[in-house]
């Protein structure tokens, strides 16, 4: 979804002590907007996390129970599933492809998903693709 699509914008809300490490890296880096992830029946009401956008592109968000769902593309998404480095994202049908998700249970997980996130970053700032897949084939499971 996009930032002009999501809804009501507001503030990120306080993340568990696994979640707010990764949420401070993210919202140091270059042209993030960072902002509450509403639930979905509930949009605008129910806050279940941050959202995270570079412009108008969601790079992807933390939920409130721990999972980290990244907006990752296709080919991105499937290396990191085929390395054992994140799971497709369970939810969303064809508008989600591409998508991959982790749970975020210890400060090694928290680690594991900012790089995640860094790596999706880079994508959408303009970081060759094939570069990324370099790096995720390099990249040992934690």
């Amino acid at each position: 979804m996009t930032l002009s699509e999501k809804g009501p914008l507001a503030p990120v809300p306080v993340l568990s002590a696994a979640l707010e490490p990764i949420s401070r890296a993210i919202q140091h880096w270059p042209g993030i907007t960072a902002a509450a992830h509403w639930d979905l029946y509930r949009v605008g009401e129910q806050v279940d996390g941050a959202d995270f956008y570079v412009g108008d592109e969601e790079l992807g968000h933390l939920h409130l129970n721990g999972e980290a769902h990244l907006a990752t593309s296709p080919a991105l998404g499937a290396a990191l599933v085929a390395s054992g480095l994140a799971r497709p994202l369970r939810f969303g049908g064809a508008a989600y492809r591409g998508w991959t998700e982790f749970s975020v249970r210890t400060s090694a997980d928290a680690a594991h998903v900012t790089w995640l996130f860094e790596l999706n970053y880079q994508r959408i700032c303009g970081r060759p693709e094939a570069e990324l897949l370099a790096e995720v084939a390099q990249h040992q499971p934690a």
